[in-house]
């Protein structure tokens, strides 16, 4: 099986398989116990809390704070929802743009209903945002931007470091919203934001575990109990008990939570996981680089009549995030093509595996310029820190046979 659809989701580690065993095996007190074994399970959660800073490039760690939650889109919705509750006296106008992951989008329509303006700012053919557009739309009454560091169906790195300096200059009152779920291990997340939501399955740790990072001097604030952060108090997003300092209630999934932790350590030394007793390995984001380009290569030397959808890779605002690859093979159907690589047992997408089960073309595609046929032959493959250079060399001859296999048949409708 060679599985290259690591932006919907990734095998997990063995490492964090084993951890979790044992936190549920052995380690399954609960944190808020008193006696030992609850103490060792609180020791645990502020560890992975740590790892989890560590996966996102900072230093001064000390400023933020790390709320577990089921995952991203749990993150996105406390994020958003908690930031037009707690700012709305001051405004009622929200920013995000056209190609956002759902988990925000319909955030938004729920918050329009809501009485809220949201304008949405569109993007070029290489998905960069439209930056004077954003500019214009930021006013005195902006309680919050939201933008994706990197999207997840082209791989675009947004640029988000700008942000909160626009937001400065032109007086806006809100806060910044990063959901960084695909750049989240991969590359240092933006400092500069507010509130950033992160995933674990996205990094080889299990699915259901995520985190909302939130700037203490920004948007520390908590109207829950045992919180001293300054700025804006964004309230609790499930209430109950107090857990997570008050922000987000109900007994921690430790296990989730210590397998998030031993995902993000594995991230934080890129891919080394030595520190955690096993003499193993994982790629390298430069070695992931290296194959997308193999990758890249591969099919532009042996398809004709392709079009490569992402920028070129790097970490900058508009390049491309080195582990994602979305490709327009003209022509085709990328539905066809993903089923015929699937008989091999390769595995590939057509978009976001969150929307990719309902009807509909790519709105991050269409958002982009293109037409409908060209979306239907658009294929995405995203690497992984599993993957091998003789895996690409496989994907590329299988996809060749696929696509000119469907054109000689011109079963294109």
């Amino acid at each position: 099986m060679i599985y290259l659809d690591n932006s919907a989701t990734t095998r997990q580690y063995d490492e964090v398989t084993a951890a979790m065993v044992r936190a549920m095996q052995e380690d399954y007190g609960n944190p808020s116990s008193l006696y030992q074994l609850g103490v060792d399970a609180e020791k645990a959660v502020k560890a992975a809390r740590r790892h989890v800073l560590e996966a996102a490039g900072w230093f001064a760690a000390s400023d933020w704070d790390v709320v577990f939650t089921s995952g991203g889109t749990e993150a996105d919705n406390m994020a958003i929802f908690g930031a037009a509750k707690a700012l709305r006296r001051q405004g009622n106008r929200i920013i995000t743009t056209t190609v956002e992951h759902p988990a925000v989008l319909e955030c938004m329509k729920r918050l329009e209903s809501d009485g809220f303006e949201v304008i949405r700012v569109g993007v070029d053919a290489q998905c960069n945002p439209d930056m004077e557009q954003l500019e214009e739309a930021v006013d005195g009454s902006t309680i919050l931007v939201s933008m994706m560091h990197v999207n997840n169906e082209v791989g675009t790195v947004m640029p988000v470091g700008a942000v909160k300096e626009i937001m400065r200059s032109k007086g806006a009152p809100g806060l910044f919203h990063c959901d960084a779920v695909q750049s989240f291990g991969k590359m240092p997340l933006p400092a500069e934001a507010d509130l950033i939501s992160v995933s674990g399955h996205k990094i080889h740790g299990p699915k259901g575990s995520g985190a909302l990072l939130m700037n203490r001097n920004t948007a520390g604030a908590s109207a829950g109990s045992g919180a001293s952060g300054k700025g804006v108090s964004i309230p609790a997003f499930i209430v109950g008990g107090g857990q997570e300092s008050g922000r987000r209630s109900g007994t921690e999934n430790v296990p989730a939570i210590i397998g998030l932790g031993c995902a993000a350590r594995i991230a934080a030394a890129d891919g080394s996981c030595d520190m955690i007793d096993t003499n193993g390995r994982y790629l390298s984001m430069a070695e992931i680089a290296a194959m997308r380009q193999q990758l890249m290569d591969g099919l532009c030397s042996k398809i004709e009549d392709i079009e490569i959808n992402s920028p070129a890779a790097g970490l900058a605002p508009g390049q491309c995030c080195p582990s994602v690859l979305n490709v327009n093979f003209k022509g085709t159907r990328g539905e066809v093509i993903l089923h015929t690589l699937e008989q091999e047992e390769i595995y590939v997408s057509t978009g976001s595996a969150c929307s990719s089960n309902k009807k509909g073309q790519s709105h991050v595609l269409e958002a982009m310029g293109q037409s409908s046929k060209d979306i239907e032959g658009a294929i995405r493959f995203s690497l992984g820190r599993l993957n091998s250079p003789d895996e690409v060399d496989v994907v590329v001859d299988a996809v060749a046979s696929a696509v000119k296999r469907f054109r000689r048949l011109g079963s294109f409708r």
